[in-house]
C-alpha cells in the first residue's frame, strides 16, 4: 500500500512539473531576474505563490495559462482566504499573479490579462456589522401602538429587512408597487432596472395594516403615491429613513453600528446562513454581477467558521 501511495504521490508531482513547465513559470523566474531585477526573496516568493497558483488551476481542471478567466481568478483570491491566509499574504499571491500575466501578455504568450481588475484584500468591501436573527427580531418589535407612527414604522422596518432593500429603494417604493396578493414587491434599483423581491406573511400582515390604518391618515396630496410618508404628508427622506431605524435600534439595546444597509446585509447574510442559492440572491439584491453578491459568502464562511470553533471538540 506504501508503495502505491508514493506512485500516487509520484504521479500528482509529475502533474504539477508539467504544468509548471507549460505555465513558463521558468520564463517567468527569468523574466523577474534579469529584466525586472527583483530581490531573491521576491523571487522565491513569487515562486511559492506561482506554484499554488497552478497548483489550483489543476484542480479545476485548467492547464493552460490562456485558458485562465478573470473568474478563476476571483475563485482563486476567495480560495487563500478560506486557507487562512493574512491579507498581506494574499496581496502579494495576488501581485504575484499580476505580474505574472503582464509578463505573459507582454511577450505575446497569451491575448489577454485576466488580472486586470482582480480586487486584493485591501479594496474588497468592509462589511458593516451584520445583525443576528435574534437581533432582528428585536429591532423589529421594537416600535409598539405608543409610538405615534407604528404602523408605518413596522411596516417599513418589516419591508427592509424582508425584501434587503437598499434604502433608496425602500423610501421610493409606490403604493402600485406592492403585489400583497402575489407576496411580492416590485423594486426599481440602480439605473432604474426593475426586479420583483417576495416577501414574507409578516411582512405582508404590517404593509396591508399601514396602507390601512395609517398611510390614509397621512396622505394630504403631496405623497405623490409614494407608500412612506413622513408626519406632514411627504415622501419619507433618506435622513427620515436613518433616524427612525436610529431611534428603534436605541430602543432594542444593538450596541452594533446599524444603518440601512446593515438589514440588506443581514438579510442577505441570513439567506445564505439557510442554505439559500447564491444566484437566487444575487436575484432578490438586484446585482448585475455575481461577483457583487459573492462579497456576502466570505460573512457566511466567517460564520461557519465561528460555529466550528465554538462547537468542535477539536477546534
Amino acid at each position: 500500500m506504501a508503495g502505491r501511495s508514493e506512485t500516487a504521490k509520484d504521479r500528482v508531482s509529475s502533474a504539477v512539473d508539467a504544468a509548471l513547465r507549460v505555465f513558463l513559470t521558468e520564463r517567468f523566474a527569468d523574466f523577474l531576474a534579469l529584466e525586472k531585477g527583483s530581490s531573491p526573496n521576491t523571487r522565491e516568493a513569487y515562486a511559492r505563490d506561482l506554484s499554488r497558483f497552478v497548483q489550483f488551476c489543476l484542480v479545476k481542471g485548467t492547464a493552460d495559462p490562456a485558458a485562465v478567466t478573470p473568474r478563476l481568478l476571483r475563485d482563486y483570491v476567495y480560495h487563500l482566504k478560506d486557507l487562512g491566509l493574512s491579507p498581506a499574504s494574499i496581496r502579494r499571491n495576488v501581485s504575484a499573479v499580476r505580474s505574472y500575466f503582464r509578463f505573459l501578455v507582454g511577450d505575446g504568450l497569451v491575448p489577454t490579462d485576466p488580472s486586470e481588475r482582480l480586487d486584493t484584500p485591501q479594496r474588497w468591501r468592509t462589511l458593516p456589522d451584520v445583525l443576528t436573527v435574534e437581533e432582528v427580531r428585536r429591532l423589529l418589535a421594537a416600535p409598539t401602538l405608543d409610538d405615534p407612527l407604528y404602523f408605518r414604522d413596522r411596516a417599513m422596518l418589516e419591508l427592509a429587512y424582508g425584501a434587503g432593500l437598499r434604502v433608496s429603494e425602500w423610501i421610493g417604493i409606490g403604493v402600485k408597487d406592492l403585489v400583497l396578493d402575489e407576496g411580492l414587491v416590485r423594486v426599481f434599483g440602480k439605473g432604474s432596472k426593475e426586479r420583483l423581491v417576495p416577501i414574507g406573511r409578516t411582512a405582508i400582515g404590517a404593509l396591508a395594516i399601514y396602507l390601512r390604518e395609517g398611510r390614509r391618515t397621512l396622505e394630504r396630496g403631496a405623497g405623490r403615491t409614494v407608500l412612506f410618508l413622513n408626519s406632514r404628508g411627504e415622501p419619507l427622506t433618506r435622513m427620515g429613513a436613518w433616524k427612525i431605524l436610529r431611534k428603534y435600534v436605541d430602543r432594542s439595546g444593538i450596541t452594533k453600528t446599524v444603518s440601512p444597509h446593515t438589514l440588506r446585509h443581514s438579510f442577505a447574510t441570513h439567506l445564505l446562513e439557510g442554505g439559500a442559492d447564491l444566484r437566487a440572491v444575487q436575484e432578490m439584491l438586484g446585482h448585475a454581477d455575481i461577483s457583487t453578491t459573492q462579497i456576502y459568502t466570505h460573512v457566511d464562511r466567517e460564520y461557519l467558521r465561528q460555529v466550528h470553533k465554538r462547537y468542535h471538540p477539536r477546534s
